[in-house]
């Protein structure tokens, strides 16, 4: 198998139903960063590494970077309709990254049974946590403790459901609140930012609890308690929270968005809380992600 062809992501379109393949932002360099020796030393090495990060976050957030906006919506078909501003509109290509959304673009469903994704993106979504190393490469080692940096938490959640929604550089940046209740003060662990693609997990889904991320407890009437980590990966300069702490939480308000990179978010919920919605739990059990956006339902209250 070449290169390109290990890096090839493919994904299921919820809308379309049916498979496709990814135009992936920087594939050469993923190609190169995953796919080769000196490429993956590298990586140790240098880029998941803060300052690089950093750095080239700083650059997305200069004026000059705003000349990349217009090619990249072209290149990549960057649907605009949704969003408050237009391609001119934007002061550098991080402001148009983390762009807002017309009101109503993201309906919501109106049952309070329903737990909605919290970002646009591709999802894999897990009935039992334990469940989480059988769709990646055999024989990797799944530490939940370490994601959650508690001992006593990973054992509240070890058998509970697991959805993580990864975000391309192409998706809308801005994370929500997938359920409603009582948000609690986020927790920062602090850790590298190394990639969060597929390409990147199949070779070590140890990354997940490796990298920077930050944690909030969500206290719910509905689903119990529900755990939500954003989690830093290469070139995201920062990961931004919007929202107010100590205070009760709508399902669907913006909590946060992530600058610059690609990212991910990780919902956890408590054993026997919730049925994750059918697509997403096939596609998971078959080995893709499922592209569903934000708002949309992932699951429902048992």
């Amino acid at each position: 198998m070449g290169t390109s062809e290990k890096c090839s992501i493919q994904f299921y379109n919820r809308y379309t139903k049916s498979l496709e393949t990814e135009a992936v932002y920087g594939g050469r360099w993923l190609q190169w960063a995953y796919g080769t020796s000196l490429g993956r030393l590298t990586t140790r090495m240098l880029l998941k590494r803060a300052l690089f990060s950093k750095f080239y976050g700083w650059l997305m957030k200069r004026p000059a970077s705003r000349k990349k906006v217009a090619p990249f919506i072209k290149e990549f078909a960057v649907d605009m309709a949704p969003f408050a501003k237009q391609a001119d509109a934007f002061e550098s290509f991080n402001d148009f990254f983390i762009r807002e959304l017309k009101p109503g673009a993201r309906p919501i469903a109106e049952d309070p049974q329903v737990a909605c994704f919290p970002a646009d993106g591709r999802h894999l979504g897990f009935q039992d946590v334990s469940e989480v190393s059988q769709v990646f490469i055999k024989g990797q080692r799944w530490d939940l403790a370490q994601l959650l940096g508690s001992e006593a938490l990973a054992a509240r959640y070890a058998r509970g459901s697991l959805v993580l929604s990864r975000l391309c550089p192409v998706d809308y940046h801005r994370f929500h609140f997938p359920v409603a209740g009582f948000a609690a003060q986020s927790k920062l662990i602090p850790g590298y930012l190394s990639s969060v693609n597929p390409v990147a997990l199949r070779q070590r889904l140890a990354i997940l609890g490796e990298n920077k991320r930050t944690m909030t407890l969500i206290q719910t009437e509905q689903f119990g308690q529900v755990l939500m980590l954003e989690i830093g990966a290469t070139c995201v300069g920062s990961v931004v929270q919007t929202f107010s702490p100590q205070q009760a939480c709508s399902r669907g308000a913006e909590k946060g968005f992530f600058s610059f990179g690609g990212s991910a978010t990780c919902l956890l919920f408590e054993p026997e809380r919730i049925q994750l919605a059918e697509d997403l739990r096939e596609q998971t059990q078959q080995g893709y992600e499922l592209y569903a956006h934000m708002g949309d339902t992932l699951g429902v209250s048992l």
